[in-house]
């Protein structure tokens, strides 16, 4: 039996993160956004992903390297 990660739609994402669908479509087209699936024409997130997105932009102070 395989691993299937928790996968959540772009609504439910962006709800997650606190920020509107649009900017997650935008961080699509241009990169920098958190990693997602293609199932069929469908996009998902997968919870891991997120958290790891979010871990990524952890800063101590203001000159940490920026995204």
């Amino acid at each position: 039996m395989s691993f299937l990660p928790n996968l959540m739609d772009e609504k439910a994402a962006a709800t997650r993160l606190a920020i509107s669908p649009r900017t997650l479509q935008a961080w699509r087209v241009t990169g920098g956004g958190p990693t997602y699936r293609k199932i069929g024409r469908r996009v998902r997130y997968a919870e891991a992903d997120l958290a790891a997105f979010v871990e990524a932009g952890a800063r101590h102070h203001t000159s940490d390297g920026a995204r």
